[in-house]
Parts: C-alpha cells; structure tokens; sequence
C-alpha cells in the first residue's frame, strides 16, 4: 500500500474516531431534585444534597439543579417547573409526601424520567429508590437499653408514616435485646425541619423521666438539648440522625446513624445515561454502605461511653453473655453481609396490643416493612391515624 494510502487511512480513522468522541462527550443528562427540606438542614436533605454533589463531581456528563423547601402541595408545580422550564431529563422526588404527584407526573410526561424516594407505586417510567436506617435504629437501640439508668427511653418523630414507625420498631427491639425492662416512650411533633417543636418535645421526654434520646427530626435541636443537661450534670443520652451530629453533643452523643446517598444516585443516573434503567426499587442498607453507624465521621461509637457500654452486660442467644459493645460490633458486621445473616424483624414480634406479627424464625418481607404501622411490644401507646 503505497505511503500516502496509509497516511489517508490513518487520518480517517482518527477522526472517526475524533468524530466519535465529540458526540459522546456533547451528550448530557440533566437531573432535577425536589427536597423536603432546606440543603442546610443538617439532616435529610442535607444528605441528600451531598449524594447529588457527588455524583455530579464524578460525572461530566451530568448536570444537576435542586429546589430545596417544598411542601407536598407545591410538588407538582416544582416538577412542572423542571421539566418545562429547566429541561431536565429525570426529576428525584425525596419525600413520602410527593409520591403521589411523582407518579401524576409520570403520565404527565411519558417521555421523562422519575425516581421517587421512600414510596412504593411505580409505573413505567417512575422508579423508586430509598437508604434505609432501620438497621442502625436497631444497635442505637442496643446501646440506649444499656444506658439508661431509668428505664424510660424517649423518641421525637416527625410524622406517622411506615418509615418511621419502622425506625421506631427497629429502636425499640434494640432496646428490648439489651433490657427488656425499658419502654420507649414517643412524641410526634408533624415536622420534618421544626427545631423549636423538636427541642419541646424532648424537654417534655426528660422530665417525663427519659434518659435516652433518638429521633427524626432534620437538625440538631434533640442533641442540642441533651448537650446542655449533660453539661449541667444530668446525663442524657442522644443519638445522631442523618449526619455527624457529635460535635453538637459531645457529652451526649452515643453513636447514631448516617446515609450515603451518593453511590446510589450514581448508580441510578449511570443506569439512566446508559440506557439501562428500569423502574425498580432501588433499596440500599448496611449491605450496599448506604446506611452507616456513627455519630461522628470517624467514630462508630462516642468514645466517651464505650467503657460504660463495654461494661453494660447482655444475655443473647447467639453469643452467650457479651457486652453491648461487643454485642453491637457483631451485629453491624453481620448487617453488612446481608438481611439474611441477621435482621432486627426476625420473629418472634408482637405489636403492643399482644398480637403476633412475626413468626418464630421468619423474617419480614420488604413489603411489610415499608406498609407498617403498628408498635411493638416494648412502645408505650398507639400509632397516631
């Protein structure tokens, strides 16, 4: 082949290939998020935000745009918003409440993409996705049946929906395999970000004579009011939620419980951008590092209290006697090898009425996980309608 044949060939395939390249990269997705919560809550749509930071960064293809603070009532006109007027090309809804106006959306807009998370109705081009925490209630829960010295724990929640009464199922039976003496004791306070409302009700917890504070509610408030009894000498017990809320309680905080969202968001836009989604439930735990105990960035447990909780023995089936310490370290490794190595919704479990829920040796499904609404044995009073 004489020289210049070659030089031809070569220069074609370069910019074919060139050619190639310049399409690819000229492709873009642009995603759209409606969060619950304002991005600064330190809680929920904090955690949510930095998922989407991180998938942006990691990305070029992506781009993104949020709107933060939007009540249920407003949700349909946030999703008009961002498809018609920000052309984005999937939109992640981040509330129970928006379900139903991501699913109208859908039939609004067949040739969208729709990810809903926490919620369970999907159609065609709407997928749902969700992190749970269930798993890390359930060893806060080990270590605040441990702590308490009175046998009162209190729970500040935001609104009666099956997450949260899972959350607060979840805790509960923590709490009963450390000290099936103590009974947990809730206050729904009917806001996601309501500090005032949240401070309230856990100062109404203590002097009801809790020790122990969890809760769901997206900021600081909880810890905030644990910190300072701390430091004025009556030891309250808190446990953070959503983000690395230690430091706003280093006397208080035990441990808690984080979300990553960010693989997960990946994992979904990669999927859509490559033309391989499909409208599954996209569900993530301990297994998949999406749930993570903590309060802090670096510490599983506060420092402060793993002597008290080294100290703190339990009887369990599995190990023999073993500290809450120990007992939690084991339980976590064992979440993060899957459901089916060991799961808090084993049976036997009653609801607080003596009905049983769980059978001995079975397990819940997901289905009757995200659908319950009923407290179990150890919860004093009844889910609010």
């Amino acid at each position: 082949m004489k020289k210049w044949m070659v030089l031809l060939l070569i220069c074609s395939i370069f910019c074919l290939g060139f050619s190639a390249a310049a399409i690819a990269g000229d492709k873009k997705l642009k995603a759209g998020f409606v969060y619950v919560g304002p991005v600064g809550d330190y809680g929920f749509t904090h955690a949510h935000d930095l998922g989407r930071q991180y998938a942006e960064e990691k990305f070029p293809w992506l781009e993104t745009i949020f709107v933060e603070s939007v009540a249920d009532a407003d949700c349909a006109r946030i999703i008009d918003r961002l498809i018609q007027q920000q052309k984005c090309d999937v939109v992640f809804t981040t509330s129970f409440g928006f379900m139903d106006e991501t699913i109208n959306a859908g039939t609004r807009y067949p040739d969208k993409l729709f990810m809903h998370c926490s919620g369970f109705k999907r159609s065609d081009n709407v997928g749902t996705y969700f992190g749970d925490l269930y798993q890390m209630y359930y060893l806060n829960g080990i270590m605040a049946g441990a702590l308490t010295k009175t046998n009162k724990i209190g729970y500040v929640a935001a609104f009666p929906i099956p997450e949260l009464v899972r959350h607060i199922d979840a805790y509960a039976l923590g709490i009963k395999a450390a000290n099936p003496a103590a009974k947990l004791n809730v206050k729904w306070i009917y806001a996601w970000y309501g500090p005032d409302k949240a401070k309230e009700a856990a100062e109404a917890l203590i002097g009801e004579g809790c020790d122990t504070l969890a809760f769901t509610e997206d900021t600081p408030a909880v810890i905030e009011v644990g910190q300072s009894h701390s430091e004025k000498g009556k030891q309250i017990y808190t446990f953070s939620h959503y983000s690395p809320m230690q430091p706003y309680g280093v006397d208080s905080v035990v441990s808690g419980q984080l979300m990553n969202w960010g693989g997960m968001y990946a994992r979904i836009l990669e999927d859509i951008y490559n033309k391989t989604w499909t409208n599954e439930d996209v569900w993530w735990l301990a297994k998949e590092k999406a749930a993570i105990l903590g309060g802090s960035e670096t510490d599983i447990i506060n420092p402060k209290f793993v002597k008290e909780l080294k100290a703190a023995m339990i009887d369990t089936k599995d190990f023999g006697k073993i500290s809450a310490y120990d007992l939690v370290v084991k339980r976590y490794e064992q979440m993060k090898q899957g459901v089916d190595v060991f799961d808090p919704f084993t049976g036997p479990v009653s609801d607080n009425k003596g009905t049983l829920k769980i059978k001995a040796g079975e397990r819940a499904s997901k289905d009757d996980l995200l659908s319950i609404m009923y407290y179990v044995d150890n919860v004093e009073g009844s889910v609010p309608n």
